[in-house]
């Protein structure tokens, strides 16, 4: 292990002592709906693709 260097740990201690407050405060929102099949085989989710590469 190296020397014990006070000057370094100062630095160390002011940089991670400091807040980055540049980012945006206000948190995003967003709306929508979210939907899924579930329990269908895959014979029926390839003929429910087909459909809609058809269209």
């Amino acid at each position: 292990m190296g020397a014990y260097d006070e000057a370094e740990h100062e630095r160390r201690e002011a940089k991670t002592s400091t807040v980055d407050a540049d980012f945006d405060q206000e948190r995003s929102e967003f709306r929508g709906s979210v939907t899924y099949d579930s329990g269908e085989s895959a014979d029926e989710l390839l003929d429910q693709f087909a459909k809609l590469n058809e269209e």
